[in-house]
């Protein structure tokens, strides 16, 4: 089995039933976005945009919802917020993560 080790600054329960969650990675944060459109969206986890610019993107569906937000830097901070979908944020943030 591989052993897969992910840089996770935090994870920590927010208010309610939610996660946070934060990565850096070496993606730029555009690169970050589109690939949490690919990983999360329609072809992907089939979840649906709710908003998008160039430092945040949310999804809803299936009765919760992601927020990412992505701040550059020498590596890019990437900070998550769900609630329903934490086995998937974390999925993704092993890909981002490499």
């Amino acid at each position: 089995m591989k052993e897969i080790r992910l840089n996770i600054l935090e994870t920590k329960p927010s208010t309610g039933d939610h996660m946070r969650y934060a990565v850096k990675t070496r993606l730029k944060p555009d690169e970050v976005i589109e690939q949490a459109i690919k990983f999360f969206g329609k072809g992907g986890v089939g979840l649906e945009v709710t908003e998008r610019n160039a430092s945040t993107v949310c999804f809803e569906g299936g009765g919760g919802h992601i927020t990412i937000i992505v701040c550059p830097g020498e590596l890019t901070d990437v900070d998550l917020e769900t609630r329903e979908w934490d086995y998937q944020v974390k999925r993704f943030m092993e890909n981002i993560g490499k």
